[in-house]
């Protein structure tokens, strides 16, 4: 998405907005990453868990969690002059995964939040992306009293594909979760370059 604006001199400036999405299992800290970083007040479509939710929602190892996104979480973050990201946070649970390929739709990239004690729920997004050919990063959040695991055995254990980054962040931070944004950008660039090197080459 590119919109144009005039500069303090009249000449025109092209301001780049790029789409983002942040994706990952229950619980991980997708909504609490958007909100963090977001220099807007984010819009967010979270419903209290229900009695009924409780028969399809895995909520081991979230216990505290009273809340669960049904649509997405919607934020901005300028990360230099002329260049903003969209954040798209999707829901967690499969019973919304559907939504997932209306929100993917033009998307740069995505980052992949993990949970480093429960790493099996974010294999569904990262096989979601690798499918489609989506440039993401994994981004573990260092949850309280979880183990500490390093970027290289993180990538073992979810089998990613060569050069996938895998970052450590704490989703509240703000600025740790824009590094992780700007990791993304870096990354999703190189990828997107070499796509169109080989396209013409």
């Amino acid at each position: 998405m590119v919109s144009e604006n005039l500069d303090a001199q009249g000449g025109e400036q092209t301001a780049l907005a790029l789409k983002i999405l942040v994706a990952g299992g229950f619980g991980v800290g997708k909504t609490t990453l958007v909100g963090a970083v977001s220099e807007i007040r984010p819009l967010r479509t979270e419903e209290l868990l229900s009695e009924a939710g409780q028969l399809v929602d895995d909520t081991d190892g979230v216990d505290q969690k009273v809340t669960t996104t049904v649509a997405m979480d919607f934020g901005r973050i300028t990360i230099r002059s002329g260049l903003s990201l969209y954040l798209f946070g999707t829901p967690g649970q499969d019973r919304f995964w559907f939504l997932w390929d209306e929100l993917s739709q033009g998307a740069l990239g995505a980052v992949v939040l993990a949970d480093t004690r429960r790493l099996e729920d974010c294999f569904p997004a990262v096989d979601y992306f690798e499918h489609r050919h989506i440039p993401f990063v994994v981004a573990v959040n260092c949850f309280a009293g979880a183990r500490s695991y390093g970027a290289h055995d993180v990538s073992r254990a979810l089998d990613l594909d060569q050069g996938t980054p895998v970052v450590l962040c704490d989703a509240r931070d703000r600025d740790s979760g824009k590094e992780v944004l700007i990791r993304l950008v870096e990354y999703a660039g190189r990828m997107h370059t070499a796509r169109l090197l080989d396209s013409v080459g």
